[in-house]
């Protein structure tokens, strides 16, 4: 496999098939698993803009499993959909748009000054998700306004950045938009999946996307989310955050090493 006239080793393919891993499993418990998969495309030598549009393939397919749990479930609130899903279709593709005009050097500055950012949104402290729902409707006005604009605004950081979006979604729409915690999570998976697809055009259309590198890393993205949600019933959070914690801190430190000296 080639990346720009150079062969992918199966040395180097074997390491980002851990890493897809490693972000299923991240994602399946605290979210954020784009914290892992960027610095690890970037530090396997792809460029700064390609690991962003590959991020987003392994990710946008990645999110179909949690969305099918929650419309099973019939957590979704649909009326916000309607509204929020083309805000946050456009605002992703603005946002890739946007970070494909910087220069590769560029990108990977401002990826490593927005890491610390995507960190603290996925080690954000949320409520019971589980917790007994709130039946109240929501005002129309949130509907045909606030899920909207709140959802283009953070749908614009998807595509530009990403990680740490679902944390952002579900606390606007809780916090400020005031959907009770179980529908907020229900209803983010899908703006958050219509961002991801928005922002995957882009990089699409822009030919930063690698497909043959993209089957095997959704393989092992699907398993590290199977794997991960049985892991945080068995050996539950705390512990696996910190392993979190140390493992980002070690990419940041090469990201640092490889953009700023």
């Amino acid at each position: 496999m080639e990346i720009f006239g150079n062969d992918i080793t199966l040395f180097l393919l074997i390491a980002l098939m851990i890493s897809a891993f490693a972000a299923g499993f991240i994602d399946s418990i605290a979210g954020g698993g784009g914290l892992i998969l960027v610095p690890s495309f970037i530090l396997a030598g792809l460029p700064p803009q390609l690991a962003l549009g590959q991020e987003k393939i392994v990710s946008t397919l990645g999110t179909i499993a949690a969305i099918r749990n929650f419309v099973r479930n019939k957590k979704v609130i649909w009326t916000a959909t309607i509204t929020g899903i083309p805000a946050g279709l456009i605002g992703a593709y603005l946002g890739a748009k946007a970070i494909l005009y910087f220069d590769p050097d560029t990108i990977g500055q401002i990826i490593l000054f927005m890491l610390p950012f995507g960190i603290i949104l996925s080690f954000i402290p949320k409520k019971n998700i589980n917790k007994k729902e709130n039946n109240e409707p929501i005002n129309k006005t949130v509907i045909l306004l606030g899920v909207p604009f709140a959802v283009f605004i953070i749908g614009f950081y998807d595509g530009f950045f990403g990680p740490g979006t679902g944390s952002f979604l579900i606390l606007a729409l809780h916090y400020l938009l005031k959907f009770d915690l179980v529908s907020s999570s229900a209803t983010s998976k899908m703006f958050n999946f219509s961002s991801n697809i928005g922002a995957l055009f882009a990089f699409v259309l822009s030919g930063n996307v690698l497909y043959a590198l993209a089957i095997p890393l959704v393989v092992m993205n699907l398993l590290g989310n199977q794997v991960g949600s049985s892991s945080a019933m068995k050996y539950g959070s705390k512990l696996i955050q910190r392993t979190i914690s140390i493992s980002l801190s070690l990419l940041m430190l090469s990201l640092g090493y490889k953009f700023l000296l």
